[in-house]
């Protein structure tokens, strides 16, 4: 339900740190914006325009204060095949449809899926995107100008060393603003910002794209669309929950997920391209002190003042700098306990986190990682309650009646153990099967049941089920055939 005061205090509730950590994101967002519109193959001026516009709008309608979302690696590497074969009309066409596609998924709730994400998962997450926002520095790094390296050293140095005499200016901001000075001053060789590519000076301007509404449209654009919703969806919400983690405060993810559709929208009608909520980025509003929506919202509005009133000031920026700035962000997002729980966690917990960091910066695909990882955690968590299962046997003193006495969750990794318990053989004239401190989960626990009750029936043994919950009740009454006249038919076809 929404809360006007609640609202109020996310947009004014941290004037000035919210202003001074805006700036520091806009700035470190020029360069990645960059980069990723030379990913999607496209002109610098499509990635910056999203940035501005995915940034303002989502500062309305997300559900996540204190996030950042723009143009991302994630979203821009799934768009560069579109554009190559199709054009840039067709890439602004499937950033609408990955919005409505977004936007479907909140009106289903499906960020309730993220509860399937386990702490393993989000771990390795976390340390995959630190991985890759170090690793996207590395052109910066390598093969460049000697006094880069100097520069950089200062930069990292102001970074940790200036909070120790005050923390009312973030020091990002004061490396990036004292690096630049030192540059234009001196005038270091060092790559600047506006080597990186022409920057655009006019507003965006409102547009439709130029497509062919037609069925054949649709088939081209759909697959990078879905793909787009999907891998943006997923990295806002992992994000927003990593950043409620960091600000000890909770957000509405059903919200975010209708904001990210809306803000994807918006961006292609403003000749953007799609993107999502960024870690990074969010990590560096964090850590500057942004705390409101007012920290989203001026991040975008800086952005786009500096390109268009400033970007003669912002292409002298050197690079060493903002490198700085995103290494701070790359240390300071890893997990470094993680490496000392590898001897501590349990072995699967171990390789869940491994895993999924392999798969993400092997693919650069964070939703090909994350599904890796939930998939293991999923067969490491069936294998080891299917550990707990257990049968213990019972005669009766005339030795007529045996009850097998079941214990743990009965589903499909425990039915073949359920099955291996039952002596089909054995003389007696009754068996029981209580199951009152068991719970039945799915078809193949009942198939199991079914066929163990058959089974003894075909041996001319009295068989029956006692002690059975209302929920395994349920099921067993639902799926079950061994209670019906025709089941040994059944059973046999």
């Amino acid at each position: 339900m929404f809360n006007l005061d609640q609202y109020r205090r996310e947009w004014f509730g941290n004037i000035r740190g919210d202003a001074l950590s805006g700036l520091v994101v806009a700035l470190a967002l020029v360069p990645e914006a960059i980069a990723f519109s030379i990913i999607a193959g496209v002109d610098p001026k499509v990635g910056l325009y999203a940035s501005v516009v995915i940034a303002i709008v989502i500062s309305f309608v997300g559900g996540r204060p204190a996030m950042i979302s723009a143009a991302t690696a994630a979203t821009a590497v799934l768009m560069g095949s579109l554009v190559r074969d199709h054009g840039l009309q067709y890439l602004l066409a499937a950033t609408i449809l990955a919005g409505l596609l977004q936007l479907l998924a909140g009106w289903l709730n499906l960020h309730r899926v993220m509860r399937f994400v386990s702490k393993s998962v989000m771990t390795g997450f976390v340390n995959a995107l630190a991985i890759l926002i170090f690793m996207a520095q590395l052109p910066e790094l390598i093969g460049v100008p000697w006094m880069t390296y100097p520069l950089l050293a200062a930069a990292l140095a102001i970074i940790y060393l200036f909070p120790r005499i005050t923390t009312l200016v973030p020091s990002p901001l004061v490396a990036i603003i004292v690096l630049t000075l030192a540059a234009w001053y001196w005038g270091f060789d060092v790559h600047t910002v506006g080597q990186m590519g022409e920057l655009p000076r006019s507003l965006p301007e409102l547009l439709i794209p130029q497509v062919p509404l037609s069925l054949d449209m649709l088939w081209i654009i759909l697959p990078y669309a879905v793909a787009v919703a999907a891998v943006g969806l997923l990295e806002s919400l992992m994000t927003a929950q990593i950043v409620d983690e960091a600000t000890d405060t909770s957000s509405d993810k059903r919200q975010e997920s209708l904001g990210q559709g809306m803000a994807n929208i918006a961006s292609a009608f403003f000749g953007g391209m799609a993107g999502c909520a960024m870690i990074g980025q969010s990590g560096i509003n964090v850590a500057s002190g942004g705390r409101g929506r007012l920290s989203t919202f001026l991040a975008g509005g800086y952005l786009l003042v500096l390109m268009v009133l400033l970007g003669d000031l912002l292409r002298i920026i050197p690079m060493p700098a903002l490198v700085a700035v995103m290494i701070m962000v790359s240390i300071g997002t890893f997990d470094w306990r993680s490496i000392l729980n590898l001897r501590e966690h349990p072995r699967s917990s171990s390789f869940v986190m491994l895993s999924t960091v392999a798969f993400v910066v092997g693919t650069h695909n964070l939703a090909i990682g994350v599904l890796v990882g939930v998939l293991l955690s999923g067969v490491f968590f069936a294998w080891k309650i299917s550990q707990i299962f257990d049968v213990r046997k019972e005669l009766s003193e005339d030795g007529k009646v045996r009850v097998y006495h079941v214990q743990g969750q009965l589903f499909f990794a425990s039915a073949e153990q359920f099955m291996a318990a039952f002596d089909f053989n054995e003389k007696v004239s009754r068996v029981i099967i209580d199951l009152t401190h068991a719970h039945i989960w799915d078809i193949s626990s009942v198939a199991s049941i079914d066929k163990a009750v058959l089974k003894f029936r075909k041996q001319g043994v009295d068989v029956s089920l006692s002690g059975l919950n209302k929920a395994s009740a349920t099921i067993v009454d639902n799926l079950g055939i061994h209670q019906k006249a025709d089941a040994d038919i059944v059973l046999g076809h």
